[in-house]
């Protein structure tokens, strides 16, 4: 009955009709890709659940780093004063007449910009000036300065810091300054470790700025009303003397503005007050990443075990 059977089973593949036959293999050679998929996706669920231990070990491990971080960082505070642009100190069709006559005398007509105000208060020399006059060196460079010996650590090999480390240190970490370019708002902000100096810091910084850029109006004003005044004298003809004199009642008024306004460049809308609340660091975000972050790295933890076990295993095997 066997031989029959296979005779039987020989005679049909034999006499099979060649569209079943391709039918046949073209089904055989589908089921293995679709088995195949499942079963990959199968197997990497089960390393998943193999390694759940070590990727909740890892996960736990980073998110606790990350709450000891965020308790011990140093925290920061920021202190902001928002300000506006002083308005223009000319008129702007007295500027548009006499503009290029101005020129031509180097005369500058009109009130200096907000850009030129915050480009002086970002500038070294200007922040060398109020660290050097509040002796905010060591303060600033505290890490490095021994309190108790009144004196620098230095290291060998290593300079003792000046002036030129607390200003770039003060550009990088403390100060910052922008405008809005829709309503020209300005925000100054100094971030410090004490709430309390840095909101003495941020007015005193405002306070400084108005009165470097009155003091230069001041200058400028009174150069330009000296120089027209010669040039008054010096000149006969009535046209000239008519435009040289509202060049200098101008420069009249410059000068009027410049002694009468402590708020000469920017007026203060909201001046710095003491923050209640840091700024800096960042506890929750700071534990939500590394909770990511240590999952992404459980999940590479799982699968380098996996590949390295399966690796010793074809080891043992072929030996």
């Amino acid at each position: 009955m066997t031989t029959s059977n296979l005779r039987d089973g020989a005679t049909a593949a034999g006499a099979g009709a060649p569209a079943e036959g391709e039918r046949f293999m073209y089904v055989m050679a589908e089921r293995p890709v679709q088995d195949g998929d499942e079963i990959s996706l199968l197997d990497l669920w089960n390393i998943l659940w193999d390694g759940k231990w070590l990727g909740i070990a890892i996960t736990a491990l980073c998110a606790m780093a990350a709450v000891i971080y965020a308790l011990t960082a140093t925290e920061w505070y920021r202190a902001e004063v928002l300000l506006v642009p002083a308005e223009e100190r000319s008129s702007q069709g007295l500027s548009g007449q006499l503009g290029g006559l101005a020129g031509l005398a180097g005369i500058s007509v009109g009130g200096g910009s907000s850009a030129e105000a915050l480009a002086i208060l970002r500038s070294r020399q200007f922040l060398s000036r109020f660290i050097e006059d509040l002796d905010l060196l060591p303060v600033l460079l505290a890490e490095r300065w021994d309190a108790e010996a009144g004196r620098w650590i230095v290291e060998a090999g290593e300079d003792a810091p000046d002036i030129r480390d607390a200003v770039r240190f003060m550009q990088d970490n403390v100060l910052s300054a922008r405008e809005d370019s829709q309503t020209r708002l300005v925000t100054v902000a100094v971030e410090w470790t004490d709430p309390e100096l840095a909101t003495l810091w941020a007015n005193a910084l405002v306070e400084r700025l108005n009165d470097r850029m009155r003091q230069q109006a001041l200058v400028e004003a009174e150069a330009n009303v000296a120089y027209l005044q010669e040039q008054l004298g010096a000149t006969t003809l009535v046209t000239l003397q008519q435009t040289i004199g509202r060049l200098l009642e101008n420069e009249m008024q410059k000068l009027m503005l410049a002694r009468g306004n402590e708020q000469f460049a920017f007026r203060v809308l909201d001046p710095a007050e003491v923050p209640k609340r840091r700024a800096r660091p960042n506890r929750t975000l700071i534990v939500a990443l590394a909770v990511v972050l240590g999952g992404m790295l459980s999940i590479l933890a799982i699968f380098l075990r996996h590949a390295l076990r399966r690796r010793k295993l074809e080891v043992s095997s072929d030996a």
